[in-house]
């Protein structure tokens, strides 16, 4: 009876690490292995169009979104509250009553554009919200935030 119970357990780890897996293309892999030598931890996932790789690299958290050919997208680095634009925490403060800054990430598109993203969070609620290089929302993102919202409120009814 154990022995039933075991395989049972045994084959439902396998099938979940097997349909958590990631075919990454080799062209993506190898451009992260160039970019980030020495990185470690590493975890792909796919993203829209694109493959993040999540890893640490001398101790900070980061992220790196390729193309199938290896170009990179988009990258992401943890950083401290502390260190996001003046501005955000009052926007949180005055917009999100009750929520706490819980984390926060510097973001670079393949454009160079910088963005910041705070992880807000209330009980068991979190949201990521993006803001600019000056602090002010980022207006697409605040707009997809209220779709997702109307989407939730819709669901519930």
């Amino acid at each position: 009876m154990k022995a039933k119970y075991f395989l049972i357990a045994l084959l439902l780890v396998s099938f979940t690490a097997f349909a958590q897996q990631v075919n990454v293309p080799k062209s993506a892999k190898d451009a992260f292995s160039k970019l980030y030598p020495k990185a470690t931890e590493v975890k792909w996932d796919k993203e829209n169009q694109g493959y993040e790789a999540s890893f640490k690299l001398n101790g900070q958290d980061m992220s790196v979104i390729l193309d199938k050919d290896g170009k990179v997208m988009e990258t992401e680095t943890a950083i401290e509250t502390s260190q996001l634009p003046k501005g955000v925490e009052k926007y949180v403060m005055d917009n999100y009553k009750g929520f706490k800054i819980t984390g926060a990430a510097k973001i670079v598109n393949s454009k160079g554009e910088v963005t910041f993203e705070a992880e807000i969070s209330k009980d068991k609620v979190k949201k990521d919200l993006l803001f600019d290089a000056n602090g002010k929302p980022d207006k697409k993102d605040m707009n997809k935030e209220n779709e997702n919202e109307e989407k939730e409120e819709n669901e519930k009814d």
